[in-house]
């Protein structure tokens, strides 16, 4: 026994050594002690899960080391093809196509959009009569698309910039002219602080999401456009919504969300409200004071999307603000379009500080997007500086919009829920059982309020318009306009994927690039137009 004793004796001592020094350099490396700790106490009260963690280890080591594939190399288990039966496969085979074939009615839609020769503006050159017609289609309010003033700042961005920027936001993709067109708009509005986004449609439906959470509460007008639709359905907020433009529908809403609330004992949570300024399916005006005392009065955030009123309304263009004379700072998110508002691209949202500095990482358009390239960056900041100091260019685009209004209004087959000042003109035929559309009729004529849940309105079972039809009407009258050298178009749908389906519209965008002879003549022939398609229905 003892001659065993001696013989294993130098192996023990090897080890004991060999067990010290693998202590000694593990008690040097950085938290060796926390895990040693960790170990102790594991074992101790819990012995079971020391041997399930080092099991775990183990798996996770044979996963990493073994082949990260299984195929069956050999092939010996695949199907062997001769080389005449693999071409005879290749021939049979037909690609499905990576869209579905236009419909007929879309082929149509196609073929009447017409083909402008050169840049656009308020009388582009059409390439199928080589003559100039009036543009009444293009977002091109204040006139500063071709600017020269503006295109000259661009060239010179281009010169020293060159095109894209090439990143992100957050990355490398801010340039000091991005900088400073933020402060620009921030000065223009008044507001503490504005964050550019490089996508106008993905503005709004960016800045839902980063700040409307599960859990918290919106409520939101039921005729807003279909990129509010997407940022509250990204949200995955509780949605209620109020009667399209409806201050008394909306308090309704309001007061029944706080009563549900109190009932089942739920706690305060983040609430908002969200409308548009202008809104883009009608052209109606939001009552911007009725609905900051509404705010107050029940402690919701409001939530604005000027997207059509920016640069449009105002004495400046500053939007229903400036229009109402509202402090800016009393909306608490403000957001609106640099590509419709000043004819660049990308869009805004202006508000506090704090609201700005959450979206630079909230925000996913603004983080995952690239940036607005330099150019158009510094064609706004001019295009602001341009608004600033020519008043006048309001004042003309407001004498054109009553022009029209004076002239549309008289004619009897149609109906316009647009507002008064807005220089957005939707134009629907006039139905035969009403005068009043169904987006915008007096909901005081039916005593039992909407579902605050769904967003479809109470008289949604009473529309008697037929979309199809309809739009083979109004396609006409735009045929009819363009043949005599005007360009409208048809307010254009995402038929079957927005939420409540629009009626059917013809839709001036009035500029004050045009002088209030020129507009009153573009907007005769439109009214032409309009009689002499709509008799044939009778």
């Amino acid at each position: 026994m003892e001659s065993a004793s001696a013989t294993l004796e130098p192996l023990f001592s090897f080890m004991a050594r060999s067990l010290h020094m693998l202590e000694f350099a593990f008690n040097k490396l950085p938290g060796s002690a926390v895990i040693q700790r960790y170990i102790r106490s594991s074992h101790q009260n819990d012995p079971g899960r020391t041997i399930l963690e080092i099991i775990l280890i183990i798996f996770a080591i044979r996963t990493l080391l073994q082949s990260r594939t299984r195929a069956d190399r050999t092939g010996k288990h695949f199907i062997q093809f001769s080389d005449k039966e693999i071409d005879e496969l290749v021939e049979e085979w037909t690609p499905e196509p990576l869209d579905p074939p236009l419909t007929l009615a879309e082929k149509a839609d196609l073929a009447a959009v017409p083909v402008v020769a050169g840049p656009n503006g308020p009388k582009p050159k059409l390439v199928s009569t080589g003559k100039n017609a009036i543009n009444l289609a293009s977002f091109n309010f204040t006139g500063l698309a071709g600017n020269e003033s503006v295109k000259h700042s661009a060239v010179e961005t281009l010169r020293k910039y060159g095109l894209g920027s090439c990143g992100p936001p957050g990355f490398y993709g801010t340039l000091d002219v991005h900088m400073d067109l933020e402060r620009d708009i921030a000065d223009f509005l008044g507001t503490e602080a504005s964050i550019l986004y490089s996508q106008g449609f993905s503005t709004i439906s960016s800045v839902i999401p980063a700040f409307c959470k599960r859990g918290d509460i919106i409520v939101a007008d039921r005729g807003v456009n279909f990129a509010i639709h997407k940022g509250i359905q990204i949200s995955r907020s509780t949605v209620r919504w109020f009667d399209h433009n409806d201050p008394k529908s909306l308090e309704d809403v309001l007061d029944s969300v706080e009563k549900d609330r109190k009932k089942r004992g739920g706690p305060l949570t983040r609430r908002f409200i969200i409308t548009e300024g202008i809104f883009e399916k009608d052209g109606a005006m939001v009552d911007l004071p009725k609905l900051i005392d509404i705010k107050y009065k029940h402690k919701y955030r409001l939530i604005l999307d000027e997207t059509f009123s920016f640069g449009t309304v105002g004495r400046t263009g500053r939007g229903l603000t400036e229009l109402y004379n509202v402090p800016a700072e009393k909306v608490d998110i403000l957001v609106g379009s640099v590509a419709i508002g000043l004819c660049s691209a990308g869009g805004f949202c202006a508000g506090s500080q704090a609201v700005v500095d959450h979206q630079r990482i909230n925000g996913t358009s603004f983080v995952f997007s690239a940036s607005l390239p330099a150019l158009l960056a510094v064609s706004a900041s001019e295009g602001i500086n341009i608004l600033r100091s020519s008043p006048s260019i309001l004042s003309t685009l407001q004498e054109n919009v009553r022009a029209a209004r004076a002239i549309l209004d008289r004619v009897d087959c149609i109906s316009i829920p647009s507002h008064p000042a807005s220089p957005i003109i939707h134009i629907h035929i006039r139905s035969s059982s009403s005068s009043l559309q169904p987006s915008t009729a007096s909901f005081a004529l039916s005593p039992k309020p909407s579902n605050p849940a769904s967003p479809l309105p109470r008289d949604a079972t009473t529309w008697d318009w037929d979309i199809e039809s309809e739009e083979r009407l109004l396609q006409d009258v735009v045929d009819e306009a363009l043949a005599q050298g005007v360009m409208i178009t048809r307010a254009r749908r995402l038929r079957g994927q927005e939420t409540v389906e629009a009626r059917p519209s013809v839709r001036l965008a009035l500029t004050s690039a045009l002088t209030k002879k020129e507009t009153e003549k573009a907007v005769n022939v439109v009214k032409n137009a309009l009689v002499k398609v709509l008799a044939r229905r009778r």
